[in-house]
């Protein structure tokens, strides 16, 4: 699945970037915040999975929880939109081969309701799932938006 542009490879498929063998890690934060959890792909999905059909659920929220259950002050924000880009790319490779998803991404947006521009399918996709789950989606100065 792996596209090629003349004779080099431009990616590996998403699902391959999940690093299932990868273990989170707790250090001191650089700016002096206290512990900070450095998640895993699979930790960040399963608190996205933990979102029901029709909610949502902002990053800072996934950051949160993780850091609680991990008893961190902290969850790396860098290294979660990290891996929830990874995960939407996951997904719809999933959903292309008929495979359930690993966590449904399209249900992360922002506190203000947008959806990402930088997930790999893009936010016009993204806005198609929450459509599906009965969410209103309007553009709104060319991003999207839950309603």
């Amino acid at each position: 699945m792996t596209k090629v542009i003349g004779m080099t490879q431009t990616r590996k498929p998403w699902v391959s970037k999940l690093r299932p063998e990868m273990a989170p890690r707790i250090v001191e934060d650089p700016r002096g915040r206290g512990k900070m959890l450095v998640p895993t792909p699979l930790l960040v999905a399963e608190e996205i999975q933990k979102t029901k059909k029709g909610e949502l659920v902002t990053p800072s929220e996934i950051r949160s929880r993780l850091a609680e259950r991990f008893k961190a002050n902290l969850t790396c924000p860098l290294t979660t939109g990290i891996f929830i880009n990874i995960l939407a790319g996951a997904a719809e490779e999933e959903l292309k081969e008929g495979k359930s998803v690993t966590a449904p991404y399209w249900r992360v947006v922002s506190k203000e309701g947008y959806l990402s521009e930088k997930t790999p399918p893009g936010p016009e996709l993204q806005a198609q799932h929450l459509k599906k789950e009965g969410r209103n989606v309007e553009r709104v100065k060319n991003k999207w938006r839950v309603v």
